[in-house]
């Protein structure tokens, strides 16, 4: 019985160790490059995502601002790339006229003045409605950005804001037919997404759509992403790449690093091998969101990745990670810090 024990214990010993070899980080090469900030949306209002529900309007959930800007508007994607973006994701939305607007929405109801659906309206419908309408921090007893002039952005203003900056379009929708409007966009615009290193995501009807278009291009569906990281967290430790992370997009939330196999260095050679791209997201099972919202996040991630991590407060994130790029004033300063403190305390 010893004897069989004594067996079992080496093989197990010796199953450890080529387990840690094989999924040895400091043995893979480093990575080259550095952090790209994806900026969510460009500058804007975070809100509260306790019991959020997902036809609940956000707009009505902000926390008190710190500053002006909403998202998906030209000035937001301006300033998100001011404070150090390498790309900036935005929600595109076809209208009825066959243009293509930049909003998050299904409706116009939560966001502005107006009623119904989106996708009913024309562009020039759209952009009379005013953007800021619907935002309040307290409640409904004050709408801080209500009456100062902000619209709807239409795709062609996005592309002049982001001219010499990577984009990543996200789809809104299933239906395939909205990358084939896209790409017309695009065109007409003379946008050389290669050129742009631009990205895709969404539905996989949109994204399957996108990649026979721009085959050079990141385009990645939400159930793309998360079949590749829930195979590589299964069975990434024999060393062989998931099927599903070929071409594909692993996300790395902050608080499950520990779980993914070879991180970091390994992990990224592994991904890259195949074609994919790796994201560091936010924290999985709290309620904040997808990305990082708090500049010590980053001190979260190893050195020595060199990709990809998802921001939705590029207000704060950006200035921690560059802040050369750092243009906000004393008081608006003082004002991120104040936001900062209220929102870390509601999150203990």
């Amino acid at each position: 019985m010893k004897y069989w024990l004594s067996r079992l214990a080496f093989v197990l010993a010796v199953a450890l160790l080529l387990l840690t070899f094989v999924n040895a980080s400091w043995l893979a090469p480093a990575p080259v490059g550095g952090l790209k900030m994806v900026a969510h949306r460009g500058v804007s209002q975070l809100y509260d995502h306790h019991d959020l529900g997902r036809d609940d309007c956000t707009a009505t959930r902000i926390e008190q601002p710190v500053h002006d800007y909403l998202e998906n508007t030209p000035r937001a994607m301006e300033a998100a790339v001011r404070l150090g973006a390498d790309m900036v994701e935005i929600d595109i939305a076809p209208t009825a006229d066959g243009k293509i607007a930049v909003f998050h929405d299904w409706t116009v109801d939560c966001r502005t003045e107006g009623k119904g659906e989106t996708r009913s309206k024309t562009l020039a419908e759209l952009q009379a409605l005013d953007a800021g309408y619907g935002y309040t921090a307290d409640g409904g007893k004050s709408f801080p950005f209500r009456g100062k002039g902000e619209h709807i952005a239409s795709l062609d203003e996005a592309l002049v804001a982001l001219r010499n900056t990577p984009i990543s379009f996200n789809f809104k929708s299933k239906d395939p037919h909205e990358a084939d409007l896209l790409a017309a966009a695009l065109k007409a615009a003379r946008r050389d997404v290669e050129e742009r290193r631009d990205a895709f995501y969404g539905a996989d009807g949109p994204v399957n759509r996108i990649r026979q278009i721009y085959p050079k291009n990141w385009a990645f569906s939400m159930e793309g992403a998360k079949a590749c990281t829930k195979a590589y967290g299964l069975y990434g430790w024999t060393g062989i790449v998931p099927e599903a992370c070929r071409n594909g997009t692993l996300f790395v939330p902050l608080n499950y690093q520990w779980a993914m196999w070879g991180w970091p260095n390994r992990l990224i050679q592994r991904i890259q091998s195949v074609g994919g791209q790796v994201v560091v997201i936010g924290p999985h099972g709290e309620e904040a969101g997808r990305g990082l919202k708090l500049p010590e996040q980053l001190g979260e991630i190893p050195n020595t990745f060199k990709g990809y991590i998802w921001v939705d407060d590029i207000w704060t994130v950006g200035p921690a990670l560059r802040p050369g790029k750092d243009f906000r004033t004393e008081a608006q300063q003082k004002a991120a810090e104040a936001g900062l403190k209220r929102r870390r305390e509601a999150m203990n």
